[in-house]
């Protein structure tokens, strides 16, 4: 896929609904034992609403077992695959439909209801006959949400949760950095009225047909959903909250929530899911607020996948291959956690720390006992370069260990009318990750930086930061960057990325426009998790650009409400990028020895 004119932080994001009817992927040869089923169970809410649920149970189910639900707004049947394989291995589970949304009554108001439905839910079914009093919950994506959401309601029977690339309102969806993706259309369609439309949400020719009309056109953000033809007050609402505000953290654990938890919780994300960075703030906040007897039964898991692959690992992902040990068995993993933790059995074997990460390159699994302590060391790679034009990767700047001199800054342009991108973009290929020859077609939007040949194979794990020090003519624009290894034999993989809106470089909540000239201190400090054993010979890529895509809310630079700017209102920007002695832009990279 070409990765740098389609956003690698939307088309991971777009994952968010993604194959969410996949099944088990795992082969049974011997006869499966028989599941009954309770079909058309109706749960009552405190406000008189009644959820659908699909109960499927072990057919020789004598004394009551743990219940695990599932609170979907994808209808309950996708899960059909999952529910068998926990009802045929000793525990009830019950499939449910958020309130609105297939045989649920109410209305469905994504994200605003599920933490007082799931306290409900959870108090309902630990009152059933076939249930010991135990409940817990199942699921990826808006399923993980829920989880969330309903553990922060703090009902009495809820034991465990097992979040999967678990979105966070406000965090990643339906924004990032405060930066819409036009996915969320697609995402609000594909959840609209109380049926499935499977068909139409991957239907990737309409979709992209629509995006473009508002892109070539230079029509206002606001104007998506007629666009689409689905005009939706949830969208409008949603723009109207474009920062993480009450709205967004009344969905979220609070800290004092965090501060309240003592359930076991295991969370599960990947390398390339595109909910990760909401995933790890749920753990990350966690982790700060807990209590440590909290914190110590808080496990994680942060595999080489995608974010169908948290549920469902494969060992292709985005044209990468990885070794056979990616290839985790999910569905057995969380019958091992709920048997530790409901019914006295051993701790999963595989959990021999509280974080698991896989190193992609070396194919091995390894520990840690926290995120913090898997780097033993911190490289700094300084950004300098010999002409102050390093706008392609064959007239490129350096990454390199040494502190910049007096150096001339580089420039570039970002046209917010130039239409040059679309072309590249429609012929995309979702999730790539190795192809992003892209960045040879910049069109002078952005900077390239490599940094010498790595002498050794080296391990990097975790969280990278960049800083940048950056002017402006205009009073706003969007920065998207992007680090890439390029291996030895010119091959290129994505590793992360990071995006900001210049209003929002010093507070995601506080908005401040940019004085036209002044020099200002950019910090990326939002870039997705990854470990790779970079290879001897390999080099590594930033790329720093304005993003000018076909998936992104357009910034066109006039410093006004981003979501109501058009193309009258477009401003060209001419970004400067300082390397020198007083303005020392690096990449910061944590390193494994």
């Amino acid at each position: 896929m070409n990765r740098h004119t389609k956003p690698s932080r939307v088309v991971l994001v777009s994952a968010f609904a993604c194959l969410v009817f996949a099944g088990t992927g795992a082969a049974e040869d011997k006869p499966l034992p028989q599941v009954d089923m309770l079909w058309g169970v109706k749960i009552p809410l405190r406000d008189g609403v009644r959820l659908n649920a699909t109960v499927y149970r072990p057919h020789e189910q004598g004394a009551p077992l743990p219940v695990i639900f599932t609170l979907t707004p994808y209808i309950s049947d996708t899960y059909l695959d999952r529910a068998l394989y926990f009802a045929r291995n000793g525990y009830v589970f019950a499939l449910v439909d958020v309130r609105g949304r297939g045989n649920s009554e109410g209305g469905f108001e994504p994200f605003t209801h599920e933490g007082r439905d799931g306290n409900d839910i959870v108090e309902w079914l630990a009152k059933q006959p076939w249930c010991d009093g135990q409940v817990t919950m199942w699921g990826g994506s808006y399923a993980g949400f829920d989880q969330w959401s309903t553990l922060k309601e703090f009902p009495p029977h809820l034991k465990t949760i097992v979040p999967a690339a678990a979105a966070h309102a406000g965090i990643d969806f339906p924004f990032f950095k405060n930066i819409f993706p036009l996915y969320i259309m697609q995402w609000l369609t594909y959840t609209s009225g109380v049926t499935g439309n499977t068909n139409l949400f991957g239907n990737s020719p309409f979709w992209t047909s629509k995006f473009t009309d508002l892109y070539l056109q230079h029509l206002p953000f606001r104007n998506l959903d007629r666009v689409v033809g689905n005009q939706s007050t949830v969208f409008q609402k949603w723009i109207e909250h474009p920062t993480p505000d009450a709205y967004w953290n009344a969905m979220c654990p609070a800290p004092d929530d965090y501060r309240r938890i003592d359930v076991p919780i295991l969370t599960i994300t990947g390398d390339y899911d595109g909910d990760q960075p909401g995933a790890l703030t749920y753990y990350r906040r966690h982790m700060q607020y807990g209590t440590p007897e909290a914190k110590a039964k808080h496990f994680l898991i942060v595999g080489p996948w995608d974010h169908a692959g948290t549920r469902t690992p494969k060992r292709e992902v985005g044209g990468l291959t990885f070794g056979d040990a990616s290839l985790l068995d999910l569905n057995h993993l969380h019958k091992e956690w709920y048997d530790w933790v409901m019914k006295g059995g051993p701790k999963p074997e595989f959990l021999k720390k509280r974080v698991a990460y896989y190193v992609p390159g070396a194919e091995i699994w390894k520990y840690a006992d926290s995120l913090e302590t898997i780097s033993n060391e911190t490289r700094k790679l300084y950004l300098s370069s010999s002409n102050g034009h390093a706008n392609s990767v064959f007239q490129s700047g350096d990454l390199s260990d040494s502190l910049p001199q007096e150096n001339a800054p580089d420039h570039y342009t970002y046209d917010p009318l130039d239409t040059r991108p679309a072309a590249l973009q429609q012929k995309s290929i979702p999730n790539g990750i190795t192809d992003q020859t892209a960045v040879m077609n910049l069109f002078g939007n952005g900077v390239v930086y490599h940094s010498a040949p790595f002498e050794a194979p080296t391990e990097i794990t975790g969280f990278v930061k960049f800083v940048a020090y950056i002017a402006l003519n205009v009073p706003d624009t969007d920065f998207a960057v992007e680090i890439d290894e390029i291996m030895a034999d010119g091959t290129s993989v994505l590793l992360t990325n990071d995006a900001i809106r210049a209003r929002y470089r010093d507070s995601l909540t506080e908005a401040k426009l940019v004085n036209p000239g002044e020099i200002n201190r950019y910090e990326f400090t939002g870039f997705t998790f990854f470990s790779r054993l970079v290879g001897k010979g390999s080099r590594l890529r930033l790329v720093l650009s304005c993003p000018n895509l076909i998936q992104w809310e357009k910034n066109y630079n006039s410093g006004g409400v981003v979501a109501d700017e058009s193309g009258k209102d477009a401003r060209t920007a001419q970004v400067t990028v300082y390397h020198d002695a007083a303005h020392a832009s690096y990449l910061e990279l944590p390193i494994v020895k």
